[in-house]
């Protein structure tokens, strides 16, 4: 059975695992260097990636899963409120990356336009359930704390997701990898 990017669900299946895969084992590098180790937002490159190699309904499984099974895993991030934030954050990558990407052309800047709407869209979803996970637990969560988050911490995590993601789809497009 084939999909409409002409890859089986098998293969699907077998490209998201390694995508969680990775996910999972990426901050272990980045964790290495704590003055920018999590600000590289590493868990966000192989769910992005997923959702232009697998589809969005893979990204958005794969963004899900990465945070939480990771907190539970090694307890990094924190369950609540990070890992439960960044699961929905990390949906919308995957879900967002994916739907764009199969409705615009396969171009370069079709390539920026999905992962900058992405991108966005992520921020939003995980401002959004942060409020709530925040109000849940008593906590105040302020427009600071958003643009600090989502903006000034994410600086070198969002350079390097612009400039390393569409080098790595279109690597992967002339592979024929993905459409």
């Amino acid at each position: 059975m084939t999909n409409t990017k002409g890859k089986s669900s098998t293969q699907n299946l077998v490209l998201s695992a390694m995508f969680l895969a990775l996910g999972i084992v990426m901050p272990f590098f980045t964790g290495q260097i704590p003055e920018i180790g999590g600000n590289l937002l590493p868990m966000h490159l192989p769910v992005l990636i997923c959702g232009y190699v697998c589809g969005w309904r893979y990204g958005l499984l794969v963004g899900a899963v990465v945070p939480v099974l990771r907190s539970i895993l090694f307890g990094m991030p924190p369950m609540m409120p990070t890992a439960a934030a960044m699961a929905f954050e990390l949906a919308a990558y995957g879900a967002v990356t994916g739907i764009l990407y199969e409705r615009l052309p396969k171009t370069l800047p079709s390539v920026y336009a999905s992962l900058i709407g992405a991108m966005i869209a992520g921020r939003l979803v995980w401002g959004l359930v942060s409020i709530v996970l925040y109000g849940i637990a008593g906590n105040t969560f302020s427009i600071h704390i958003f643009l600090g988050a989502v903006f000034f911490n994410a600086i070198p995590g969002i350079i390097l997701q612009i400039i390393l993601v569409p080098v790595m789809i279109m690597a992967l497009k002339r592979a024929k990898a993905v459409k």
